[in-house]
């Protein structure tokens, strides 16, 4: 026998619901094989489940599009920031500088290693601590750090504060439209069997071939194995008379 299918991608849902819909629309409710209140879910659940779909696709893309500024402001301000402690580092070595300039930083005096900067986390967070010990360094009348100069660095590090927040609410609009879109897909999922549920209900004392028939009418996905494939043609061909 063959086995039903529920549609299982955006699209075969909505063609699902709109093929019941057409009938709904087409039929008056006596000849409905559904009932007039499956027929109203529906036609209050496809206006919302498209705006979730659309939604969903705007709100994506705009993070994918805005995602090309963040990348490339990240890897500017990180390459600053990174050049940054390396030329502390250097200063140090050269003895330009004390040991104990590090600790300003939120290093050890003796940690000569650039920390990780390859998460947004830790790229803020260190942004902060070297304009922070750098700013304290010139209250307290130090040497000012050169090439780059901790301005130039906290340009880099304010645009890409300020990208990252933005892109920062993009990822959360498409997380809030995914999860929109999500309680439609289930919503859709149940409707669509209830709809497949009464509507093979109300031809279950027709033979299964006119059966399957009727009900393809109203979106039903009908699936045959390999070996049903060919007895399925051969009935078909029987039918419409064709030998």
């Amino acid at each position: 026998m063959p086995y039903r299918r529920l549609p299982n991608t955006d699209s075969a849902r909505l063609k699902a619901l709109y093929s019941a819909q057409k009938k709904g629309q087409d039929l008056p409710p006596f000849k409905l094989a559904y009932s007039q209140g499956t027929f109203q879910k529906i036609q209050s659940l496809l206006p919302s489940y498209e705006h979730a779909l659309s939604e969903y696709k705007n709100a994506y893309s705009n993070q994918l599009e805005k995602n090309k500024d963040y990348n490339r402001y990240f890897k500017k301000a990180k390459l600053y920031i990174s050049h940054f402690l390396q030329v502390v580092d250097m200063a140090i070595c050269r003895g330009d500088l004390p040991t104990s300039t590090r600790t300003y930083f939120g290093l050890s005096e003796e940690d000569r290693k650039i920390p990780s900067l390859n998460s947004d986390e830790e790229l803020i967070e260190w942004g902060k601590r070297i304009i922070e010990g750098e700013q304290q360094r010139k209250m307290e009348g130090k040497t000012f750090i050169s090439n780059p100069t901790i301005a130039l660095v906290k340009v880099h590090y304010d645009k890409f504060y300020e990208v990252y927040g933005y892109q920062d609410s993009l990822r959360k609009r498409a997380l809030k439209a995914q999860g929109d879109l999500n309680e439609k897909r289930d919503q859709a999922d149940q409707l669509i069997q209830k709809v497949w549920n009464e509507v093979e209900n109300t031809y279950k004392g027709l033979p299964d071939v006119l059966k399957r028939e009727k009900a393809a009418e109203y979106g039903l996905v009908y699936v045959y194995r390999k070996n049903e494939l060919n007895d399925h043609q051969l009935m078909k061909k029987v039918r419409i008379g064709v030998m």
